[in-house]
């Protein structure tokens, strides 16, 4: 995997462009002078959550015991789940009902952004090549900083393209997370029969 196809991974999963209602309806109580400092806050908590993940990550595997290939099933079920979920949303969008006043971590860094598909992503880059670290973390931080672009841009952008279009955008997003999902399953399923 390059750095360009890791960002474009980590940006699908992210989804950004999908979560710009979600964000809107999180932030509709809070003063609009306040909202690109809360984005840029909340994408740095998504920043330092995946950092993490992709640097420490692989111990926490080791300290559960848990497989490379048991970590890309996983990531591939959860994956395949959350791009369901952008296909064919449901009332409250992926998450759920979103609490009132100013968010902090929970929920735009936290599962809007750095959720458990993104997490397993970082986990997959940093056990399947680990002596590329440098290269994950440069796409963890040019996807972060696309996304805070993006959702610092959300009231034009929700403007331009309307309901209609960020909902079609994120159902085309959706679509080509299915597909990496079902690969990574694929991938996960030939490595532990590989194993036996």
């Amino acid at each position: 995997m390059t750095l360009l196809s890791a960002t474009i991974l980590l940006f699908l999963v992210t989804d950004p462009l999908g979560n710009i209602p979600l964000y809107l309806a999180c932030l509709k109580d809070v003063d609009p002078a306040r909202h690109r400092r809360i984005i840029l806050r909340e994408v740095f908590f998504t920043f330092l959550i995946l950092a993490f993940f992709l640097f420490f990550g692989r111990y926490l595997l080791q300290v559960l015991n848990l497989s490379e290939p048991a970590l890309q099933l996983a990531g591939g079920i959860i994956l395949f789940l959350i791009a369901l979920r952008m296909i064919f949303p449901q009332g409250h969008g992926p998450f759920g009902d979103m609490p009132d006043g100013e968010p902090f971590i929970f929920p735009l860094a936290v599962p809007l952004l750095a959720g458990p598909s993104a997490v397993a992503t970082v986990l997959l880059f940093a056990s399947k090549e680990p002596d590329r670290l440098a290269t994950w973390f440069l796409a963890i931080a040019i996807t972060c900083a696309i996304s805070a672009t993006i959702l610092a841009c959300s009231p034009q952008l929700h403007r331009i393209m309307g309901t209609r279009g960020l909902n079609a955008m994120e159902r085309l997003m959706g679509m080509l997370l299915v597909a990496i999902a079902v690969q990574m399953c694929f991938e996960g399923i030939e490595q532990i029969v590989m194993a036996w």
